[in-house]
C-alpha cells in the first residue's frame, strides 16, 4: 500500500469568507445565469492545465498565460519525472458582500508519485474571480485565475524553486559464517588532483605527477583534469590505509595541487579475499542503469561483478527522495524539505565462507605461479567455508567454476562403483606396470611403488593410487555405473550454491579407450576444485552433500541435506581407503597430523601429455578440501604440501 504525506498547506490568507457549496438555485440571480460559466469548469481546466504541464488559453486575473506557463515550467522542471495528477477538491462560491456571485476558491489536490510506495499529497487553493465581457467582446464573460507562487506548493515564494535529492541508501554488508564480516566499511585514501589547490597553470603537471606516482597513464589523467570543473576533485586511485598495494601515499601528498582524502569504502579484509567470488563495487555503468529500469542512477553505487553484482537489489537497498524549496533570491535562508522518503538500508548477504580459513588458504596459494584453488566445506551442513583461487588464475574463480580433469581423485567414484560390484577392501586386483586398451597403452604415475605391482588387494591399489588396477576393472564397472556413483558422491549433481559453479561432467556412455580413461578420471571426466571437495564432504559425511555458499534469504544455516543413495556403509569403506592412502599410500605427507585424516590424490595429464593437473583430496574430522594446482609435478608432491599448510594452518578447525 502507498506511503502518504501530506502538506498541510498554509492559513489560506487569500481564502475568501468560508462558505457551505449551496444549490445553484440559491445563488444570486447574477449567478444562475444560464449563459454565466460555471467556476468549477475553470478550476477543472487550471486543474488539467497544470497537470499536463501546459496552461496555453487559459485565463488568468494577474498575468499573461505565458508569464504563467514560464514559471510553472520553472517550478515544477525537477519534480516532472514522477507521475501526478492535479484534481478539484472543491471549489467555494463567495456569496456575500456586493460582489456576491463573483468571486470563489478553488481547492486543488495534488499527487505526486515519488516512489512505487510513497507519494507526495497536498492541496492548495487558488482564487477565482468572474469577468465580465470587455469592450468588443461577445459572450456571457469568464471566471479568471488569480496566479500565485503557491498554487503550485503550498508556501512557495515568488522566486522559489523546487530542488529534488535522492538520497543514497547505505549499502549492506557481505558477512560470512556466524555473521562474521567480510565486506564492509574500510578506512581508504582517495589520491586526487584538488583543481582549487592551484592554479591553473599547475593542473596539467600535478595531474601528471600523480599519475607517475599511482601508475595511470600520464597524458590521459591530465586530459581528464583539464576536462573536469575549476573546482572539481579529479580521483585518480583509491587504496586501503592498511595496504596501499606500493603507492607511494606521500609522494603524492607533496605534489602541489593534490589532495589526499580520507574515505570508507566496503571492502573485504584484504584486496584478494575471494575477490573473484564477491567481485566488485563501483560506480553504475550506463549499461546497468539502463537495465535497472530506473531503479539505479548515474552516481549509484552498484555491484560490477561478482557476488556483488548478481546480489546487488538486496545489497544496495532502495534509495531515499527528498523535495525542498529552495528560496530565492538574496537571502541567507536554507532550503526546506517539504516531503521525504527516507532511504532503506540493504539487507545483509550471509555467506559461509570463514574469514580466517579463506585468508589462511590464500596465503597458502600465494606462491603458486599456475592457477590453483582450495575449497573446504563443512560436511555436515554443506557450507563452504573456503574458496580460495590462486592470484595466477587471471580473475577467474579457479576454486568453483574451473574446469578440469580429476585425475585420481576420480577413483573415490570409481572404487564406490566397484564396491557396488561386489568388491571389497579385501578383493584382489591386477596392479600391471602396463595395461594396453584397443591400442592405447596406459601406465601408472612415474614413481609408482614396485611393491605395490602385481596381484594386490583393492586397499593398496587405492592406497598407492593404481592406474591399471582401476581400468582393469572397466568390464565389471560399465560408464553409466560410473556415472551413477559419481553423482551418489554429489559429482555432476547440480546445488543451489548461491553463487556461479561447476559441479562436474561425468558421461553416462564411454566405451573402449574413453571409458578406460574415465574409470582414472580423465577422458571426458570433469571436475571443479568445488566439485571434488564435493566428493570428499559426502564420503565424510555418510550421504550426497549439496553444497551451498550464499543464504539470499537471510535464513540460519541449516544442516538439512538432501537423502541421495549413498549409504554410510558404503562411506565407511570409502573412508577406511583414503585413510590408507595417508597411513600407507601416496598422501603420508599428511600422515602426523592429528585426527583419523583420510586422502586421496590425483595427477592428471593434459596438453601433449607432458603437462599434469596436481590435486588433493582429504577429510579431517568435518571438514573436506580439494586442493587443485593446473601445473604441477604430481598430487603427492604439489598439491600435498600445499594441503598440510592448510590443514595445519592456526584455527583452521
Amino acid at each position: 500500500m502507498a506511503t502518504v504525506v501530506r502538506t498541510r498547506p498554509r492559513a489560506a490568507r487569500r481564502r475568501l469568507a468560508a462558505a457551505l457549496l449551496v444549490p445553484a438555485l440559491a445563488l444570486p440571480l447574477a449567478a444562475c445565469s444560464p449563459d454565466r460559466p460555471a467556476p468549477e469548469d475553470t478550476a477543472a481546466d487550471l486543474a488539467a492545465g497544470i497537470a499536463r504541464g501546459d496552461v496555453g488559453g487559459l485565463a488568468f486575473s494577474n498575468g499573461t498565460a505565458e508569464s504563467v506557463q514560464g514559471h510553472l515550467d520553472a517550478v515544477l522542471e525537477p519534480v516532472s519525472e514522477f507521475a501526478h495528477t492535479v484534481e478539484v477538491d472543491d471549489v467555494v462560491l463567495d456569496e456575500e458582500g456586493d460582489d456576491a456571485g463573483e468571486r470563489a476558491t478553488a481547492t486543488l489536490a495534488y499527487r505526486w508519485d515519488v516512489t512505487q510506495d510513497a507519494a507526495w499529497e497536498y492541496t492548495t487553493t487558488v482564487d477565482l474571480t468572474f469577468a465580465e465581457p470587455g469592450e468588443g467582446e461577445d459572450g456571457p464573460g469568464r471566471w479568471e485565475a488569480a496566479w500565485e507562487p503557491d498554487v503550485l506548493v503550498p508556501d512557495l515564494g515568488q522566486n522559489d524553486r523546487l530542488a529534488v535529492e535522492r538520497v543514497r541508501a547505505e549499502r549492506a554488508e557481505i558477512v560470512g559464517l556466524d555473521d562474521a564480516p567480510i565486506v564492509t566499511e574500510r578506512p581508504v585514501y582517495r589520491l586526487g588532483v584538488d583543481k582549487t589547490r592551484v592554479d591553473a597553470a599547475g593542473w596539467d603537471g600535478a595531474a601528471r605527477a600523480l599519475a607517475g606516482v599511482v601508475g595511470l597513464d600520464p597524458e590521459e589523467f591530465a586530459q581528464r583534469v583539464a576536462g573536469a570543473g575549476g573546482k572539481a576533485f579529479v580521483e585518480a586511485i583509491t587504496v586501503r590505509t592498511e595496504d596501499t598495494a606500493g603507492i607511494d601515499v606521500d609522494a603524492a601528498r607533496q605534489i602541489e595541487g593534490v589532495a589526499v582524502l580520507d574515505d570508507e569504502l566496503p571492502l573485504a579484509p584484504t584486496r584478494e579475499f575471494a575477490r573473484q567470488i564477491l567481485g566488485r563495487v563501483g560506480d553504475a555503468t550506463a549499461e546497468i542503469v539502463d537495465e535497472s529500469e530506473g531503479a539505479v542512477v548515474a552516481g549509484d553505487t552498484v555491484g560490477l561483478s561478482g557476488l556483488q553484482r548478481q546480489y546487488d537489489e538486496q545489497l544496495r537497498g532502495t534509495p531515499g527522495v527528498s523535495v525542498s524549496i529552495v528560496p530565492g533570491g538574496e537571502t541567507d535562508a536554507e532550503p526546506a524539505e517539504v516531503f521525504a522518503v527516507e532511504p532503506v538500508a540493504g539487507v545483509p548477504l550471509r555467506t559461509t565462507l570463514r574469514p580466517d580459513m579463506q585468508v589462511a588458504a590464500e596465503q597458502v596459494l600465494a606462491g603458486q605461479t599456475s592457477p590453483s584453488a582450495i575449497v573446504a566445506i563443512r560436511p555436515s551442513t554443506g557450507e563452504v567455508l573456503t574458496a580460495a583461487s590462486g592470484t595466477a588464475g587471471e580473475g577467474m574463480s579457479t576454486a568453483t567454476t574451473g574446469q578440469y580433469a580429476p585425475g585420481s581423485t576420480f577413483k573415490v567414484a570409481t572404487t564406490l562403483a566397484m564396491l557396488r560390484a561386489g568388491l571389497t577392501p579385501d578383493s584382489t586386483v591386477a596392479c600391471p606396470p602396463e595395461l594396453t586398451v584397443d591400442g592405447r597403452a596406459f601406465q601408472n604415475v612415474p614413481g609408482y611403488p614396485t611393491d605395490a605391482l602385481g596381484e594386490v588387494p583393492l586397499r593398496t591399489a587405492f592406497a598407492n593410487s593404481c592406474n591399471t588396477a582401476m581400468i582393469g576393472q572397466r568390464d565389471a564397472v560399465s560408464q553409466q555405473a560410473l556415472h551413477d556413483a559419481a553423482a551418489s558422491l554429489g559429482l555432476g549433481v547440480e546445488s543451489d550454491l548461491g553463487a556461479p559453479a561447476f559441479f562436474g561432467d561425468v558421461p553416462a556412455e564411454a566405451d573402449g579407450t574413453d571409458h578406460a580413461a574415465s574409470m582414472i578420471g580423465q577422458g571426458r571426466v570433469l571436475a571443479s576444485p568445488l566439485g571434488m571437495a564435493t566428493v570428499a564432504a559426502s564420503v565424510a559425511a555418510g550421504h550426497r552433500v549439496a553444497p551451498v555458499m550464499v543464504r539470499p534469504d537471510v535464513q540460519p544455516a541449516s544442516a538439512e541435506q538432501p537423502a541421495g543413495d549413498l549409504t554410510e556403509d558404503e562411506a565407511a569403506t570409502l573412508r577406511s581407503l583414503m585413510r590408507s592412502v595417508v597411513t600407507d599410500g601416496s598422501a603420508d605427507v599428511l600422515a602426523d597430523l592429528p585426527g583419523e585424516v583420510g586422502a586421496k590424490t590425483g595427477t592428471a595429464q593434459y596438453g601433449d601429455g607432458t603437462q599434469a593437473h596436481a590435486w588433493m583430496i582429504a577429510v579431517q574430522g568435518d571438514l573436506a578440501v580439494a586442493v587443485f594446482v593446473e601445473t604441477g609435478d604430481g598430487g603427492s608432491t604439489t598439491a600435498g604440501p600445499l594441503m598440510r599448510a592448510f590443514l595445519d594452518a592456526p584455527n583452521q578447525g
